[in-house]
């Protein structure tokens, strides 16, 4: 992640004005304007650290001499009680900023800590846990980099660097084959070297190949769609909502017509079924849940002193 991008900057000024507005009353009423105040971040339940460095850039807006002593990393599992980030520097930017820094942290934290407990259900199979594009709307990059950071992987970053040929893109093309024949025709026919994606802000860099051509996937949701996918030259399925005895029998089916075809489950996928689908032999699942309902991680700054 790039936090020192125009898309984190911006951000952070958006969301400092927003709380800001023209001035912090409270801290203007209570706090002498050269106060040096000491302070840290403390985890109030175990979670997985996600955007620390996001933190310290909205101290540095409103102290850039603010002293910052970070006691976890990034993807680190931390117990309750632990600190997280020290601060030594202006009383009124601490104050100022507490809220914006902990509602990123909190949020990008509570999405890593969801995604690491899906990844420790799929522990010794195959699967692999992966995001959707139901983000928060202007927080995609951060959410999808919060899921990296709980071990999970990304799927697409939108609409623009790959193919998903969903239910109503193939009823509207005219079926599986047919919505498969255009999707490859598109592909073969834009086939050229693109500018640095999205994918490079959450660190994942695509290979030159990756870079120069559109990967496609469909949908299939049973195992007519998914033979007749196959036959159509399907490199990727997307198994929507099957049981999991349903999507065992549809992997077993795509590894005897095409071993390598990619093999991903989605629909209804909890933590308390996870395992259940990871032991089909799929190689992902995917939950919009790890970004749609991850609940906020717990955490508090508290002031140690005030000069």
């Amino acid at each position: 992640m790039d936090w020192d991008s125009s898309y984190v900057g911006n951000l952070i000024a958006q969301a400092l004005a927003e709380d800001i507005g023209p001035g912090d009353a409270t801290v203007a009423a209570t706090i002498p304007e050269h106060a040096i105040g000491r302070a840290h971040i403390v985890a109030k339940q175990d979670l997985v650290c996600a955007g620390l460095p996001l933190a310290e850039r909205i101290f540095r807006a409103l102290d850039p001499h603010i002293k910052l002593e970070r006691h976890a990393e990034e993807g680190q599992l931390v117990h309750k009680g632990h600190d997280l980030l020290r601060l030594d520097g202006k009383a009124s930017a601490i104050l100022t900023g507490e809220r914006t820094a902990l509602n990123f942290l909190g949020r990008l934290s509570g999405i890593a800590t969801l995604t690491h407990q899906f990844v420790e259900q799929l522990a010794g199979s195959r699967a692999k846990m992966r995001d959707t594009r139901k983000t928060t709307p202007g927080l995609r990059l951060l959410e999808k980099y919060a899921v990296k950071m709980g071990g999970g992987a990304n799927h697409r970053i939108g609409l623009y660097d790959a193919i998903l040929l969903k239910e109503n893109h193939i009823a509207l093309a005219g079926g599986v084959t047919a919505a498969l024949d255009q999707a490859h025709s598109y592909a073969s026919s834009h086939v050229s070297p693109r500018a640095t994606t999205a994918y490079e802000a959450v660190g994942q860099i695509p290979s030159h190949s990756e870079a120069a051509s559109l990967p496609i996937q469909i949908e299939v949701r049973n195992a007519a769609e998914l033979r007749e996918a196959l036959s159509a030259g399907a490199a990727a399925v997307l198994l929507d909502n099957m049981t999991p005895d349903q999507a065992r029998a549809c992997v077993q089916i795509a590894q005897g017509i095409r071993p390598d075809c990619v093999v991903e489950i989605s629909g209804g996928i909890t933590l308390a079924n996870a395992r259940a689908y990871a032991e089909t032999g799929a190689d992902y699942l995917s939950s919009g849940a790890l970004t749609h309902s991850a609940p906020n991680a717990d955490m508090s700054l508290l002031v140690d002193s005030l000069q």
